[in-house]
C-alpha cells in the first residue's frame, strides 16, 4: 500500500502515525507491545521505529520492525541514519528491509554519538540525510520520510539554510517531512507557509510530543532546538509529585495544540509516543479518530 494516500473511511479525513523506540529490557518491551496493541485499532498510516544515534540499536530496531510486520496489521517504517556505518553497510540494511516487505524508511542524518558534541560524517558513509535519501532511491522504491525543523535545526547557520536543506532532501526523493516537536503552534504554521513558498510540495507533518515527564521534555527540547514557552512551564509548575494532574495537564495541552492545527487545515499528525499509549490515544480520540475493529483483527 502506498501510505502517502490516506486510508479510506477515516473520520474527518485525518491521518496519524506513531513513533516508537526499541526497548532495552523485557519490562520496556512489554510496555511497548501493550502500547502498540492499544494504538493499532486507530488505523495509523504507519508506525516508525527509531534508531540509536550511533547505530547502537540497529538490531533491536530491526527486530521490532520485523515483529510489527509479521504480527500486526500496521505498516512499519524503519529509521535509518548516516552515523557509524559505511554506504555499503547501510545499503545492505535497506535491501534487507525491502526483501522483508518494509517499504517505508525514515531517513535521518542522526545525532552525534554520546560524548561528542559535534557531528562528523562517517568515512565512507553518507555525509548527510540528502545523500542517504539518494542512496535509498538506488536500493528500492521506498516511501521516504525526512526531518524538518519549524524552529530551525540547532546546527543550521540560519533559517534560510535549514529550509533550503529540506528542499534538497525533497528534491532527492523524500515523500514526506515530519517536523520536530514544537509548542509554539504559530511557528509551525509560519514554517508551513515558508515551505510552500520554497516549492516544497510534499506533506510537512507536525510532530506532536505528549508530555509524559516535563524534565525529560526540557532535555529533549534543548537537544533539538524546540522552545518551551513560559505558559507551558507555568502549567506544570508544582506538579512534580502529582502524576495524575500532570497527565491531565499534558492531555489538555496537546489537545489544544492539535485542535488549533486542525482548525488551520492540518489533517496529518505524527505522535512521538515514547512507547506510551495513554496520552496519544486520548489526543487521537479528541481529534475524532475512533477504533476500527478490523484494524487489529
Amino acid at each position: 500500500m502506498n501510505i502517502s494516500e490516506k486510508k479510506p473511511g477515516k473520520e474527518n479525513n485525518l491521518a496519524v502515525s506513531f513513533e516508537f523506540f526499541p526497548p532495552a529490557n523485557e519490562s520496556m518491551e512489554a510496555t511497548l507491545w501493550r502500547s502498540i496493541q492499544r494504538l493499532e485499532p486507530l488505523g495509523p498510516q504507519f508506525v516508525s521505529v527509531t534508531y540509536g544515534a550511533d547505530g547502537s540499536t540497529r538490531d533491536r530496531t530491526h527486530k521490532v520492525v520485523r515483529r510489527i510486520l509479521q504480527e500486526t496489521s500496521l505498516v512499519p517504517a524503519a529509521h535509518l541514519t548516516c552515523i557509524g556505518a559505511k554506504r555499503e553497510e547501510i545499503r545492505e540494511v535497506a535491501a534487507s528491509y525491502w526483501q522483508e516487505g518494509v517499504r517505508h524508511i525514515v531517513a535521518l542524518r542522526g545525532d552525534p554519538p554520546k560524548g561528542s558534541d559535534k557531528f562528523e560524517p562517517t568515512p565512507g558513509g553518507y555525509d548527510y540525510a540528502v545523500d542517504l535519501v539518494k542512496g535509498l532511491r538506488d536500493v528500492g522504491d521506498f516511501e521516504i520520510s525526512v526531518a524538518a525543523y519549524p524552529e530551525v535545526h540547532p546546527e543550521a547557520p540560519d533559517a534560510r539554510f535549514d529550509l533550503q536543506n529540506l528542499k534538497r532532501k525533497v528534491d532527492a526523493g523524500a515523500n514526506r517531512a515530519i517536523t520536530q516537536f514544537f509548542f509554539r503552534t504559530e511557528r509551525y504554521l509560519r514554517f508551513r507557509d515558508q515551505c510552500v513558498a520554497e516549492g516544497i510540495d510534499v506533506p510537512v507533518v507536525p510532530g506532536i510530543l505528549p508530555i509524559t515527564r516535563f524534565p525529560q521534555m526540557l532535555k529533549f527540547a534543548k537537544m533539538c532546538g524546540a522552545s518551551v514557552p513560559n505558559w507551558l512551564s507555568e502549567r506544570f509548575e508544582g506538579l512534580d509529585d502529582d502524576a495524575e494532574t500532570r497527565r491531565m495537564i499534558a492531555a489538555s495541552v496537546a489537545i489544544e495544540q492539535v485542535t488549533r492545527l486542525k482548525e488551520e487545515g492540518v489533517s496529518d499528525f505524527h505522535f512521538y509516543t515514547l512507547n506510551r499509549c495513554e496520552l496519544t490515544y486520548a489526543i487521537c480520540h479528541a481529534l475524532g479518530l475512533r477504533p476500527d475493529a478490523s484494524a487489529a483483527a
